[in-house]
């Protein structure tokens, strides 16, 4: 058994047919189907089967992949510790986020990054994906901030390894002069009659719009628009009348603050958890650890912040 044709069983597994695994590894189809080859010939029982046009993981190649995602970080650790425990100056390190995360927290993230030309260098990019699909990203970029529902299955553990960065409320967003918007909190039962604003289905927030209103408002609630960009929501909210769900820190763009309040709804307390996902080799590198505490402090900082507004 190699590591490379481990590497290769994992790849499949993350990206789902012998073609992405050729792209991503840098081989040609039938280079990997000979790896996938050599590595089933040390076992008895199948490691893959055909699914339709593609080829995935049998129980039994899930198994040996997750067991090899711990074969290939204590490969890196002893690559690491032969090269040293000191990051290269400028070394690079590729975050993606997802959009209010991204225009929150990049900026500080690059502007970091710039004044330090001994540290590592950040390469950033914003995803718009479903909750599914952010452990996906870890295959291409050393660093995925995501976020989830509390109540949602927790990322996978050995295949990814999850920082918490901050739990963030959700609430409810009014335009400024929306008779509601003079309360301090909102009752569920009065919103009911509101034409709402929610997160595309299957994404983070729009299963928070169920939890905080079936009990209230039940199927007389009305979602009218389906936008996952916070900039469109709130400007939505701020023209029409609308209302929906912003998350406190990362949510209200800095343009219609003024425009806008944040108010709770009594009785319901809906947040999200916002992490850094990583595969774990990736924390093996000097570099990507430091980012990683500078995505915390930024977001810890930025919420001080906002709650000091």
């Amino acid at each position: 058994m190699e590591v490379r044709h481990l590497r290769t069983l994992r790849e499949l597994r993350d990206r789902g047919s012998v073609t992405a695994v050729a792209a991503a590894l840098h081989l040609s189809p039938s280079a990997v189907s000979q790896q996938l080859a050599a590595l089933q010939r040390g076992f008895d029982v199948p490691l893959t089967e055909q699914r339709g046009r593609h080829l995935g993981l049998t129980p039994a190649g899930e198994r040996l992949a997750l067991a090899g995602d711990g074969v290939i970080a204590a490969v890196a650790r002893a690559e690491q510790a032969a090269r040293g425990t000191d990051a290269e100056p400028g070394e690079p390190v590729t975050v993606t986020a997802f959009h209010s995360a991204a225009l929150a927290w990049f900026p500080d993230l690059i502007a970091q990054s710039l004044a330090d030309p001994d540290g590592p260098s950040v390469r950033c990019r914003d995803e718009d994906v479903s909750i599914s699909e952010f452990v996906g990203l870890a295959a291409d970029h050393d660093l995925v901030i995501a976020h989830r529902p509390p109540a949602a299955e927790p990322w996978p553990d050995g295949r990814i390894v999850s920082v918490p960065v901050l739990e963030e409320p959700i609430e409810l967003a009014l335009r400024r002069d929306h008779p509601l918007a003079a309360r301090s909190t909102v009752e569920l039962g009065d919103l009911a009659a509101e034409i709402w604003v929610a997160a595309h289905e299957g994404f983070a927030l729009e299963p928070l719009v169920v939890q905080a209103l079936a009990a209230g408002a039940g199927d007389r609630l009305e979602i009218a628009h389906r936008v996952n960009e916070f900039n469109v929501v709130a400007a939505i909210i701020a023209r029409t009348g609308a209302v929906g769900l912003l998350p406190r820190h990362t949510g209200l763009p800095a343009a219609l603050r003024d425009e806008l309040v944040l108010r709770p709804i009594r009785g319901v307390s809906v947040t999200r958890r916002i992490d850094v996902l990583a595969r774990p080799e990736a924390l093996t590198r000097p570099a990507v650890r430091e980012v990683v505490g500078r995505i915390v402090e930024i977001a810890g900082r930025r919420s001080r912040e906002g709650e000091a507004r």
